[in-house]
This record gives C-alpha cells, structure tokens and sequence, in this order.
C-alpha cells in the first residue's frame, strides 16, 4: 500500500520465502441465498439429528423413524460397529449412490445445514452432497458443492441453504463407488421469510467471514478491518449489519475494509473482526471465534509475526477446508518498528510452522512495485477472475510486493507484472488449494483499501480506482467460501 513517509518504518531482519498452508474447520459448502428472509438462528425442530433412536440394519431402501422425523435411507443402515464414524453410538452408513432423505418437510425452513462425516474403516475416499426441496420432495436442487471425505475422523460439512418455507433435505453419496461413507450430527438453523421488496435486510447468518485484527492490523497509517470504533476495533462492526439493505453505502462502518465487509453482507454473508487480545485458535471449543466456527479467514497485511499455536491453527484451518484470504505488503513496510513486515511475517508463517511446511506452493518476494497490469490469466472460466461479481482485467500496486511459484506446485497464478512473462515469477495474485482448503494471495493492501479510515490516518480509494479490484476481492472472497 501506498503511505506517507512519515509512516513507512524501516526494517533490519527480513524473513526468507517459503510458504506454507492454512487449515481449516471443516468444508463448508454455501449456496446463494433467497433474497428477502433472515435466519431465525435456533435449531428446526428434533435438531440435530444423531441417528440414536433409530433401528435399520440392511441396505435395502425403507423409512425410519428418528428423533427428527421419518427418514428413507437408500443403500443406507444405522450402524453402531466400531468402524462406523459417531460421536454417540449410532450414526448412518452409506454406500454406493445411497442417499439419506427427510420424509417430512422443516415448516420454518432452514437456513445453515451442517453434516458430520467420515470414511467408514478403512475405506478409501468417498464424494456427497447436500439436497434440498421446496415441493415436498417432487424435485430437489443441490446445495453448494460437493464434498470429499477423506478421514476416519468426523468433520463437519457447512452449508448455507437459506430457503424459507416448507423445506426438507437429502443427503447423496455421488461417487458410486463401494467406500462406505459415515454421515451424523446433522444440524439445521430454521429461516423464515419476511417478504421481498427494496431495503429489505439481506439475512446475517450465511457464511461467515473473519477479518484478523489481532496482528497489529492498525498500526501506523493502516486500518485495515471493518469497523473502528472510538480507535477500538469491534468484534461486530457498528451500526448492527442486520441494518444493511441493498442501497446501504460502505460508510455504513468506518475502516479501510468497511467497503469490502458491506459488500459481502449484501450478499447475504454475515462478518466479524477478531478484536486485539483476541487468540487465533482452531478447535478450541471455549473460544467464540475459534476459526473453526467460520469459513473465511481475511488477514490483510499483519505486522506481528503468529506465534506457533497460531500459525498451526490457520494451516490446519485451510487444511481441513477453510478459505484463507492472505494480504501482504512491500518489503520496508513495517508499521509498528518491531522488526517485521507483513511478507516477511507471512512467509515465517508458511516455512516455519509445525504442520507443513510449503503447502501453498509459493512465496512472497521481498519486493517493492507500483504498476498497474492487464497481465492477467488467459480464459474465461476461472471463478476468481471471472466470476459471479463480474470479469477482473487489471490490478493497481501502489507499493506492493510480488509472489514467487514452486515449480510444479499446486498454486495457480492469477495476475502478473505487465511486462513479465506468465510464469512463475512477478506474481502479483495467485490462488491455492491445501488439503480440502482454498488460499487467495494479493500482495498489496491498496487495492483493498476504501479511503475511509480513522481521524487522523490517510488512506486511498483503492476500491474504487480500478473496477476490477471489488470484483477481484469479491469473487475471491465467494470461491475461498466455496460459493462458486
């Protein structure tokens, strides 16, 4: 990001490349949501369901009734064997293209759907998906996107249905092949409709997004979270976002990403900063904003290095299916004179953690560019570049660093340098896959920046310089939460 100079720090020890991967809770798998209705946030009726109470041992299809209600299990049993994946003594089994179906309809419709699921035994990998019907089973339309099971150990699944009305939902094994999949703790949050209609709320409870501000994301001329308030960052940006319609401007909050966190609450998401003092943990059940609870981690441009239970917790949160969306900086651009810039904290991250090291295939270089590039990748099918929120075909550095591909490695890079070859070099954003995770990388915070920050700090309308950069951010933001 471009800044004063009376603001730019400069810095002794700089941290070597080398990158590593997040992890993450668990895969979440969000759809569009229906416009004009807002979660009620309370559990459907007999939810969650453990597959307790009921009793079917063959594979034959027939109906079943559990705490919930009657379900048809097809090429489905309740297995209670010490293979069978459960957090109580009885979850389903799956096999083939067997599915699992609601017989009855949920009256206060559903909004966020989460599935536990595993391989059962020793079995090798198996596909599903989510289904859902708004006709009482006449046709059903899938749900997000499909979903991996890998392990033997639970994960939980998340998707954001958010249809009102009578709705009832399926469970299909697609893959079908004979790995036996395990399925339990099916959880679902009832959605009611409030009409449609201009300035009507989007709802708040889709997929979640976390913006750190717990890495000194404030420090000097920077502001890069959603809110501040009284030079306090919120962990819920003020006015309320259930205030947000579709006319509600981004100085609804005040910060440099208050554009950004409006834009994503329009689109039916709901966001949260993780305030300063606040710990970055993955599974730890007493933190409230434990990543596991979100699908999308935002960090732009930190300027204190994560400690070591810290940088393990984003790798195993991008690992287990989180979206982590990382910003860096030039090099010489520590904010808070503690001999840290943001690529050197990000590349410590990614080379020095306990999980893996180099999982994201790429590092960032300690480099220092302003250009602006139409040197971006060739065709029209990549989500990030040309997806739901419109076609990028140009990036503005303002001071910004540029990120160096391994050969071979799963990174895919997005936008060069103008003059540079496409290759694996004068990479200005690229995207990853780790585990069942997604990473967006941009190394520059300007494009980001809305130019509306706190009394006293002097930021750029970065947002809306160049058309591209919303829809940059935007789609990267919808296919790290899996919603194209």
């Amino acid at each position: 990001m471009r800044f004063p100079l009376s603001v730019r720090h400069l810095v002794a020890p700089l941290l070597g490349a080398v990158l590593i991967a997040g992890c993450s809770k668990s895969e979440p798998t969000p759809t569009t949501p229906t416009a004009g209705a807002v979660s009620l946030n309370v559990s459907a009726p007999g939810f969650p369901e453990g597959f307790e109470t009921g009793t079917k041992t063959s594979y034959a299809a027939g109906s079943v009734t559990l705490g919930s209600g009657s379900w048809t299990l097809s090429d489905a049993l309740i297995g209670n064997t010490s293979s069978d994946a459960k957090t109580g003594a009885q979850s389903a089994r799956v096999r083939n293209s067997g599915s699992l179906s609601m017989n009855f309809d949920l009256s206060g419709g559903a909004g966020v759907v989460t599935v536990a699921h595993a391989v059962y035994g020793a079995d090798g990998n198996g596909t599903w998906e989510l289904w859902a019907s708004t006709n009482s089973g006449t046709s059903y339309a899938k749900v997000g996107s499909t979903v991996t099971s890998g392990g033997t150990a639970l994960s939980t699944a998340s998707f954001t249905v958010n249809l009102a009305g009578a709705v009832r939902l399926q469970v299909r094994k697609t893959d079908g092949g004979t790995n036996r999949l395990s399925f339990d703790n099916i959880t679902v949050e009832s959605y009611a409709g409030t009409g449609g209609g201009g300035g009507t709320p989007p709802p708040t409870s889709g997929t979640k997004f976390l913006f750190d501000a717990s890495h000194a994301e404030t420090a000097g001329n920077a502001d890069w979270v959603l809110d501040v308030d009284g030079g306090v960052v919120p962990r819920f940006p003020t006015p309320a976002q259930s205030g947000i319609s579709s006319s509600t401007p981004e100085t609804y909050w005040t910060a440099a990403l208050s554009s950004w966190g409006v834009a994503l609450v329009k689109l039916g998401n709901s966001v949260e900063n993780l305030p300063s003092g606040t710990a970055i943990t993955y599974g730890n059940a007493a933190n409230p904003q434990d990543l596991a609870n979100y699908s999308v981690f935002v960090v732009d441009e930190p300027n204190t290095l994560f400690s070591a239970t810290e940088k393990a917790a984003i790798v195993n949160f991008v690992k287990n299916g989180g979206g982590l969306f990382m910003i860096s900086d030039h090099t010489v651009s520590d904010r808070n004179n503690d001999g840290y810039d943001s690529p050197a904290i990000w590349n410590d991250l990614m080379a020095n953690n306990t999980v893996q090291a180099n999982p994201f295939g790429y590092s960032i270089a300690l480099t220092n560019i302003s250009e602006t590039t139409s040197n971006v990748l060739a065709g029209a099918t990549n989500p990030i570049l040309h997806g739901t929120q419109g076609d990028v075909t140009a990036l503005k550095f303002s001071n910004g660093a540029t990120i160096t591909k391994t050969s071979g490695s799963q990174a895919q890079p997005l936008v060069w340098q103008s003059t540079a070859a496409q290759g694996n070099t004068n990479i200005m954003c690229a995207s990853s896959t780790y585990g069942t995770g997604r990473v967006v990388v941009i190394t520059d915070s300007s494009p980001a920046d809305d130019g509306t920050g706190s009394p006293g700090n002097t930021v750029y309308p970065g947002w809306t310089e160049l058309a591209s950069h919303a829809k940059l951010h935007l789609n990267a933001s919808l296919w790290l939460a899996k919603q194209q």
